[in-house]
């Protein structure tokens, strides 16, 4: 498989009238995007509801937007950043040297995932996801398919079900993502693995503080427009206290060229990415937005009067618990001392005497 450290340009291309589904594909030079100003990442809320779990997002309003999303004519495309990451997901499946009897998609969508699947890796597979018009786009693909209408906060499954849990762009909209993390380890049978991707505290922060700048000049102040994200050092602890073991976590950084910011915050809407946090504000006065634009193409800017938008995509592996796993070595057992480690790199005496 390819190297993790580099990032991926996808070029969106913007005409008038239906977009074009073309894009191109390329390797960046490194894997940090163009240097500039990075406000903090903002963290999710600590607003906690009655049974004491906080609720950052509206479900109800993140459902509503996915379902308009879909409906949409041209919805297609809107999925370029989905089947990128889901193709990345499905790599990742492909690492493994097993064949799955049965998998679960969680937020599935429109099976980013599963289309790059093959009856050999997952012979039978489940498509979750709370938006039932996404369901109803959900493509044909080589692995059989059941659809099913369910929340990622509330998994209808019973536990020790399925060998393979894989999520894409989804679990970054939970409110409890600590219990939506023990809830997959349940439903996974021992030595199941869970394979996921999410966005990062990193994602747009290009966008991010481009209108953080432009409020606090025309409006002497900013209310937050970008959703809180997870941050990758929070990510292992998170799979640690679910229950899974041997985990991996890695990041990619996925980056899209715009002709300007409202093309940015259209394909969002489009994606059914929009804010859906409670203490979201949802109008942009038209001045604000005109020097958001100015402030992105002067900090972020391309040559080519294009400017990026960054998406953080945090990768995470964790299995399930059993006996046949491989397991560290008792404290103790150890033979060989750090100290003799030095004298590997010696070359051998050549005393003949």
């Amino acid at each position: 498989m390819s190297s993790r450290l580099w990032g991926t340009v996808l070029q969106r291309l913007h005409t008038p009238g239906p977009r074009p589904a073309a894009w191109s594909r390329v390797r960046s030079s490194c894997c940090r995007p163009q240097a500039g100003p990075r406000p903090d990442p903002p963290r999710r809320g600590l607003a906690v509801t009655g049974s004491g779990t906080m609720s950052v997002f509206n479900r109800e309003m993140k459902k509503r937007q996915k379902n308009w999303a879909a409906s949409l004519q041209d919805g297609h495309q809107y999925d370029y950043l989905r089947d990128e990451v889901g193709g990345r997901v499905a790599d990742r499946v492909y690492d493994i040297a097993r064949t799955f009897p049965l998998a679960l998609d969680l937020g599935g969508g429109k099976s980013h995932i599963a289309e790059h699947l093959s009856k050999d890796v997952v012979e039978r597979l489940f498509l979750a996801d709370v938006s039932e018009q996404t369901l109803k786009q959900s493509r044909r693909t080589d692995v059989p398919t059941t659809c099913v209408l369910a929340d990622e906060e509330f998994l209808p499954f019973k536990e020790n079900t399925f060998d393979l849990v894989v999520s894409s762009l989804s679990l970054h909209w939970i409110n409890d993502l600590p219990g939506a993390l023990k809830q997959i380890h349940q439903v996974l049978k021992p030595d199941g693995v869970f394979i996921g991707a999410m966005v990062g505290g990193e994602t747009l922060y290009e966008l991010r503080c481009s209108l953080q700048l432009a409020e606090t000049e025309r409006e002497g102040g900013f209310s937050p427009h970008i959703s809180p994200y997870t941050a990758v050092t929070d990510l292992g602890n998170l799979l640690g206290q679910a229950g899974f073991n041997m985990l991996t976590v890695d990041i990619d950084e996925v980056q899209v060229h715009y002709p300007g910011i409202i093309e940015v915050m259209t394909d969002l809407q489009g994606m059914g990415e929009s804010n859906c946090a409670w203490n979201r504000r949802s109008l942009l006065h038209r001045d604000t937005v005109l020097a958001a634009a100015a402030i992105y193409k002067e900090m972020y800017g391309n040559e080519d009067g294009s400017i990026p938008a960054t998406f953080e995509i945090l990768y995470m592996i964790g299995w399930k618990p059993h006996e046949s796993q491989a397991k560290p070595a008792k404290r103790g057992s150890a033979t060989v001392s750090f100290g003799d480690l030095s004298k590997v790199s010696q070359p051998p005496s050549t005393d003949k005497s």
